[in-house]
């Protein structure tokens, strides 16, 4: 399932074992990304599981959503109520390179497993914690989800004012996917350090700086401003929409000097019916297209950038996505299989890719035990005290 086949370097984060305390997606994603990149991800899950298990299209034990965050890690299900569960998982992080986690703040120093409690008899540890407002502050503690962040953040009112609707949240958890590659950024970072200098450290991200250092039109607000309309603009030739990159001020110039469309303007017009007559103009001219690869071929000519603007079950048949093997098929754990992105990276020696589909819950209880703490033979015990649960003891 690799995503690319290099001269024999393997995965970069081969070898690199991540405890994964995440749940939902800002955490989940960037640990699917540790995985893709080649480290061994465990994921420790609750008896209820990961909500996102019952999140999308569900097919057999597994939803469409947590099989695309999740694939490639391995799944271990430990109850931490329960005497000896805290202690099973600080057994487990005392073996990570890596511990990634998500939950609200001060939440996890209540079992002991943060920073500064697993950190103490291990200082290589590096942990990532993500949260909506910091580790620490005046709004540490408040719930926060993608929407919650799009809309603190500015995200949301701009989206409103850029289509001309009261603001809505938009389909597309950007807050937490834009704050996992943030966080595996500073895990990376952290990982040459420690491989420098031999110390481990805690990283503090926030999905609001994360978001917000990302937003490429927050220039506008420093300076007192509304950002001006997003880029393109869409026109409708037959065959289906398009978008047109850049002001129409730019694609009349290139309409008019390139595609020769000429100016219907008369004499004297204002400003306004300047710019009326020529969008008139252009929507004629669009219209005379029999097909839109035409009209594609036009906007070529005329060096304007364009997108079509396709149905998101569509966008699988884009002809890049096929030419770079980015669909891959994984087990559904029902019979069949399903579609999942690819890995993004594309390395010209090493390997990167999917490292198999997403884990049951606890299915791997016994195979990490074995792995990682040696010690397979405590599985009937722990399974018997109720710590690791199985498939068949789950509620």
């Amino acid at each position: 399932m690799n995503a690319t086949t290099g001269d024999g370097l393997g995965k970069p984060l081969a070898g690199i074992k991540v405890l994964d305390l995440t749940r939902v997606l800002a955490g989940p994603f960037a640990t699917r990304m540790l995985s893709d990149l080649g480290a061994d991800v465990v994921k420790i899950e609750p008896p209820e599981g990961d909500v996102t298990r019952h999140f999308g299209i569900r097919v057999g034990e597994q939803s469409s959503y947590y099989a695309f965050i999740n694939v490639g890690k391995r799944g271990v299900c430990v109850d931490l109520t329960v005497d000896g569960g805290v202690d099973l998982v600080k057994r487990l992080a005392a073996e990570a390179d890596i511990v990634v986690e998500n939950f609200r703040p001060g939440v996890l120093a209540g079992f002991g497993l943060d920073y500064e409690s697993l950190s103490a008899d291990h200082p290589e540890l590096l942990m990532l914690s993500i949260s909506g407002f910091g580790q620490a502050g005046p709004e540490a503690q408040r719930a926060a989800y993608a929407g919650v962040i799009h809309a603190e953040s500015g995200f949301t009112h701009r989206h409103g004012l850029t289509t001309g609707a009261p603001p809505t949240d938009i389909q597309f958890s950007v807050a937490d996917t834009t704050t996992g590659l943030h966080g595996l950024v500073g895990l990376l970072s952290a990982l040459r350090v420690r491989d420098q200098t031999g110390q481990g450290q805690h990283i503090d991200m926030a999905m609001l700086d994360a978001l917000m250092v990302t937003d490429d039109y927050f220039h506008w607000a420093s300076v007192g401003r509304d950002a001006p309309p997003l880029g393109g603009e869409v026109w409708h030739p037959a065959g289906g929409p398009v978008i047109v990159m850049g002001e129409f001020k730019w694609i009349w110039k290139c309409a008019n000097e390139t595609l020769g469309v000429a100016d219907p303007t008369p004499p004297g017009a204002s400003l306004d019916e300047k710019i009326e007559c020529r969008r008139e103009a252009w929507r004629e001219y669009v219209a005379t297209f029999a097909d839109r690869e035409s009209f594609l071929a036009a906007l070529d000519h005329a060096n304007l950038a364009w997108g079509i603007i396709r149905d998101p079950k569509d966008a699988m048949n884009s002809p890049t996505l096929a030419h770079r093997g980015s669909l891959a098929d994984v087990d559904d754990r029902a019979g069949s299989t399903r579609k999942v992105m690819q890995s993004p990276y594309r390395f010209s020696k090493s390997n990167a890719g999917l490292g198999g589909p997403a884990p049951l819950q606890g299915e791997h209880n016994r195979d990490v035990l074995a792995d990682w703490l040696d010690d397979g033979g405590a599985y009937d015990d722990l399974v018997t005290k109720g710590i690791l649960l199985t498939r068949e003891h789950l509620p």
